[in-house]
């Protein structure tokens, strides 16, 4: 139902994510950046929005409207199913709600728990921070919780032999329909781009031609006319315009490809999201990953599970698995990211304070900020960090990056240059003394 008389408001959340040290909302997910994803995810309801720095602020400029009001911090990441949802039973009530999830609801749990201090806990239930008010922002302390089922499904993605790990059986993830995550680490940008992401896309895909045979009529139809596999057929790769895409190419879907995009020979490519002015060389192998605008991969690079923000390069015969890479960085060949943790436990990575908390992933890969440079040949053990504008030599002591890597150990403070090295993304403690 379109609404055209609803108020958005959102509150900011000015906390830099590190190792980006960036807030949240300029962060791309899905290859867009997190306001504009909210903006094109809500526009259907609102007809005006507003934003501020707090319910303070809010209140202060909001008391005198009584009409249908959202309030939500501008961190947090939904998708169409969820707004839907939450909206139809919200209206359907006509009383103000605060969207809520059950403690029992696996995708948020196992997923969108982890590494995060939004949901406010109250029984069991886990209060998020979106509110409908149906009167206006003085409606938001009468607001009860609206539980939303996430409906998530359990699904596979492979086996770790007995005798190489302390767990056993299928390694699983918690996919929902409805998606909700508050990103307030680079480990929710795993979660949002691939499991929430790229991942539910193909296991709703693969729902829908199960259980829907005019769709799965359509898709045969066209495999057959375009003389294609079904996976490649047009209705499951979706391409832009002035694509060149080598005969030798493998791409299976659901695929989704910008424009500008050049694709080599012997490269494969299955569920993935890959964005405009995009090459990718021959020998690639990209599997359920995100690659952002302007992004070029040479040879023999590998990507699983990975996101690329724009205009990042990662060279020949490099392998990242389960990473997040920031924008304008450059990865060197050779390198490798791993993910697999070899001695027993879930693995753990910081969070906004600086504390090590689990993830409930038994693999993970690591992220590398904005702006970085690492030279080739150097292997990153599971969830270490590089922070933003740092560059990493390989050296005798430096080959094997077993901790995380901030600025002030970059390689270039060591290296006379001829021009400096620029700062661009300079932590938030920093970025505020320069503003005063």
């Amino acid at each position: 139902m379109m609404l055209t008389a609803m108020r958005r408001i959102i509150l900011k959340e000015t906390r830099h994510i590190y190792p980006f040290n960036e807030p949240a909302r300029e962060l791309r997910v899905q290859n867009v950046p997190l306001w504009l994803w909210q903006r094109d995810v809500l526009s259907p309801y609102f007809s005006e929005e507003r934003e501020y720095e707090g319910w303070t602020e809010a209140q202060e400029h909001e008391t005198e409207f009584r009409g249908e009001t959202l309030i939500h911090r501008d961190n947090l990441f939904f998708n169409h199913a969820f707004v839907d949802e939450f909206f139809n039973r919200a209206r359907s009530m006509g009383a103000p709600v605060r969207a809520a999830f059950s403690a029992e609801d696996q995708a948020i749990t196992n997923h969108a728990l982890p590494v995060s201090q939004a949901f406010e806990k109250m029984g069991d239930v886990l209060l998020a921070d979106m509110w409908y008010l149906p009167e206006g922002i003085s409606q938001r302390r009468d607001a009860e919780p609206l539980v939303i089922d996430s409906e998530a499904r359990e699904v596979g993605y492979y086996n770790v032999p007995t005798y190489m790990a302390s767990f056993t059986g299928e390694l699983t993830y918690h996919l929902p329909r409805r998606a909700f995550i508050s990103l307030e680490s680079w480990f929710h940008l795993f979660v949002i781009d691939i499991l929430f992401g790229v991942f539910t896309r193909g296991k709703n895909m693969e729902e829908k031609v199960s259980n829907e045979w005019p769709y799965r009529l359509k898709i045969l139809m066209k495999a057959i006319v375009e003389q294609n596999r079904v996976l490649d057929c047009s209705e499951m790769v979706k391409v832009g315009q002035n694509v060149a895409i080598d005969p030798s190419a493998i791409i299976h879907g659901p695929t989704s490809i910008g424009d500008n995009v050049t694709i080599g020979p012997g490269a494969v490519i299955d569920n993935c999201l890959i964005g405009s002015n995009v090459n990718i060389s021959q020998g690639c192998q990209l599997m359920l990953s995100v690659v952002s605008d302007g992004c070029f991969l040479p040879f023999r690079a590998s990507l699983f599970m990975t996101t690329l923000m724009e205009n990042t390069i990662v060279a020949q015969n490099t392998c990242l698995q389960m990473c997040v890479i920031g924008r304008d960085t450059f990865i060197g060949a050779g390198s490798t990211f791993t993910d697999f943790k070899v001695l027993p436990g879930t693995i753990r990575v910081a969070d906004g304070a600086g504390n090590l908390v689990r993830t409930n992933m038994p693999v993970l890969g690591g992220a590398v900020g904005h702006h970085c440079r690492l030279s080739s040949g150097v292997v990153i053990y599971p969830a270490r960090t590089v922070e933003s504008d740092t560059v990493v030599l390989a050296a005798q002591d430096r080959q094997y990056i077993t901790r995380d890597v901030r600025y002030e150990e970059s390689s270039h403070h060591a290296i006379p240059l001829e021009k400096p090295w620029p700062r661009l993304y300079p932590r938030e403690i920093e970025a505020g003394a320069e503003r005063t």
